[in-house]
């Protein structure tokens, strides 16, 4: 809707005629960000999400294991997340410690947030004895949401913009380059949007709901990190690399973020490939208790 809003208009849109902020609520002693209310947003509609699919008859855990599933995954987001940011894209941060510690400051690696909810995943199936494969096809299903949501935060943000571009629907953000006369960007943000938090969250809607895939352990994790490793490998060819690392980029010829999905690519072939022959026979229980 937005990228027909801005080709409709004829003609390259400043960035701050478009009245966004990122400031959510401002109470002078209190700010809150949308890009936090982003993250909130995205674990609170997963945890629905994941409910609904609980519900459903064969689940490999029960309503009560959710609200243990949800702290361990949220406490992997941000810790995975802000320790994956530091080891890829901030090395800076190393010279100030201190600013590590400085979530609100933004830097978060999605890559990171994976490998953290994974082992929070992990830790929580241990607990309860529960098949820690199963668990994360359903929590794959949830995981587009908050991709969604972070990406238009981002958006809001004006940061992570893409290269720049003659295309009708460019955006020019500010301060992109000295000088002041910044060029028009593809809004790489709304392409990952679209890709990863919309279709790829149909793709797993439709195997989940329509296909037998959910009693196939890591089938859904294996087409979650295939769609999404393959649509941000080709986002990034549309999207500016970080500043920090545009000399990572010209030495190897990809953005750190496309050499960071090509395990997941490959990952995700693998899970997708051998899931038939993990499949099993699961009664048809409600998901009101663990048939794990």
């Amino acid at each position: 809707m937005i990228l027909s809003t801005l080709a409709a208009a004829g003609g390259h849109i400043r960035f701050d005629q478009l009245g966004l902020d990122p400031v959510a609520l401002d109470l002078g002693f209190f700010t809150l960000k949308w890009y936090s209310l982003a993250y909130l947003a995205g674990i609170l509609v997963g945890w629905w999400y994941l409910l609904k699919l609980l519900a459903q008859p064969g689940a490999p855990m029960a309503r009560r294991h959710a609200d243990d599933m949800v702290f361990y995954a949220t406490l992997g987001i941000i810790l995975g997340g802000r320790i994956g940011y530091v080891l890829f894209y901030g090395e800076d941060m190393w010279s100030d410690p201190w600013r590590i510690l400085r979530l609100w400051d933004g830097g978060m690696s999605f890559h990171g947030g994976v490998v953290g909810t994974s082992i929070g995943i992990l830790l929580m199936a241990r607990k309860h004895k529960l098949n820690w494969l199963r668990i994360h096809d359903y929590v794959a299903c949830c995981a587009p949401f908050g991709l969604f949501f972070g990406r238009l935060a981002n958006f809001v943000n004006g940061e992570l913009w893409g290269k720049a571009t003659d295309v009708p629907w460019g955006i020019v953000f500010p301060n992109t380059v000295a000088g002041g006369l910044d060029p028009a960007r593809h809004p790489s943000q709304l392409y990952e949007a679209g890709l990863e938090g919309i279709l790829l969250g149909a793709l797993l809607w439709f195997l989940f709901w329509r296909t037998n895939a959910r009693y196939q352990p890591g089938k859904l994790v294996g087409w979650f990190l295939l769609g999404y490793g393959l649509s941000r490998f080709f986002v990034e060819f549309f999207r500016e690399a970080d500043e920090q690392l545009m000399e990572f980029a010209r030495q190897t010829g990809l953005h750190m973020g496309q050499w960071l999905t090509l395990p997941m690519i490959a990952g995700g072939i693998y899970l997708i490939a051998t899931a038939n022959g993990r499949r099993q026979r699961i009664e048809p229980i409600a998901g009101s208790e663990s048939v794990a």
